[in-house]
């Protein structure tokens, strides 16, 4: 079999396989947005014993119950409040744990990350056709 064949199946197949999520993280933020909760939280320091860079936000959910959301390694990037600030999070009514925050850079994030995948996949494809 030609390299080159194979070269642009993986790229056609890692393209195409990727438009998917690209759709997706902006449906799920509709749905969010039309059937969540929306409350504020409050930015959080991790403990002194955490390894992982960035802060936590702490809400209280619909019951009044204390949850913890931790943004991830992204967090800093994509809006994440200083200690003591507060952010605007939004959960589904009966999933506070799959709480994300309500920014417009950490609802798209996933989304441009796999739009740009599924660029360079068909970028690397159209060069190797080429």
């Amino acid at each position: 079999m030609n390299a080159q064949v194979v070269l642009l199946a993986l790229g056609t197949g890692l393209g195409l396989g990727s438009l998917p999520a690209v759709i997706r993280a902006p449906a799920t933020a509709a749905a969010r947005w039309a059937r969540g909760r929306r409350v504020t939280g409050r930015g959080t320091a991790r403990a002194a014993t955490d390894p992982r860079r960035g802060g936590l936000v702490l809400f209280s959910d619909h019951l009044g119950r204390d949850v913890v959301l931790d943004p991830g390694p992204l967090g800093p990037i994509c809006g994440m409040p200083p200690v003591g600030g507060s952010v605007p999070v939004v959960y589904a009514r009966d999933r506070p744990t799959g709480a994300r925050l309500w920014t417009s850079r950490h609802l798209l994030a996933p989304s441009f990350g796999w739009f740009l995948s599924a660029t360079l996949a068909f970028g690397t494809e159209v060069v190797t056709a080429g």
